[in-house]
This record gives structure tokens, C-alpha cells and sequence, in this order.
């Protein structure tokens, strides 16, 4: 975890709960995507402009530390790259957060892994049409 293969699809996950990150980078890493696991908006925005990292899968908790939480991120991310699937997640419903970028997909804590695993479906062939 945290190294993808060039022109590979990744995965990013953006938690700072170690736990919560672990589990679904864990969940991911079942997928055909490589997963890059963080814990702040500000080390994801380092990761995704990066030339030699394909990221496909955003998936963000609203709550991060920094001065950009995970809405911020993806609105961000829905602006800089948009070819990128956005996953925002938290314990609180922020399905009506006016902030929540319109193609954002909303998943309420606790997920479950199939949940997850839509979602890096829909990313893995958003990406291979994109090819």
C-alpha cells in the first residue's frame, strides 16, 4: 500500500482514522485498482499531481485535519480532475451539504464493503474507457 505501478489505476484513500483507513484500503486492494492510502487533503492533492499516478477513486472522509476537509477535497478534485470518481463518507449525513459536488457519491459510515466495492467497479471502468 502507498506505491502504485505507473499508468496502473489507483485507489486514494484520504482518512485520518488509521483504522478506518487500513480497513478500506484493505477493501480496495481486492480490486484491479492499486491503492494509495493518506490521512490529510493536503497529502492526496500532493499525490494527484502527480504525473506518474493514474488516480481513478477518491475516497474521502468528510473529516480530515488541515486546513481542507474531505467536502473541500472534493470539490477540488471535481475541478482539477474531473475524470476522477469522487467517494465522500462520514458518520453524519452530509448528503444535503450544499458543498458536496454534484457528481460526488455520498456513502454514510459504517459502509459496507460492497458499497466500497461499487464504487472502485464504476472507477475501474470509468478508467478503462478513458484508456
Amino acid at each position: 500500500m502507498g506505491q502504485a505501478l505507473p499508468d496502473c489505476p489507483v485507489a486514494l484513500v484520504v482518512e485520518d482514522d488509521d483504522a478506518v483507513r487500513n480497513l478500506a484500503a484493505a477493501v480496495l486492494e481486492e480490486t484491479d485498482l492499486d491503492v494509495i492510502a493518506c490521512a490529510s487533503a493536503e497529502d492526496a492533492i500532493s499525490i494527484l499531481e502527480r504525473s506518474d499516478v493514474n488516480v481513478a477513486l477518491l475516497f474521502a472522509d468528510v473529516r480530515l485535519p488541515g486546513a481542507m476537509d474531505g467536502i473541500s477535497l472534493a470539490r477540488t478534485v471535481e475541478d482539477r480532475w474531473p475524470e476522477v470518481r469522487v467517494v465522500v463518507t462520514s458518520g453524519d449525513d452530509a448528503r444535503d451539504d450544499a458543498r458536496l459536488p454534484k457528481e460526488a457519491v455520498f456513502i454514510r459510515k459504517p459502509w459496507g464493503a460492497l458499497d466500497v466495492l461499487v464504487q472502485a467497479e464504476h472507477a475501474t471502468l470509468a478508467a478503462a474507457r478513458a484508456a
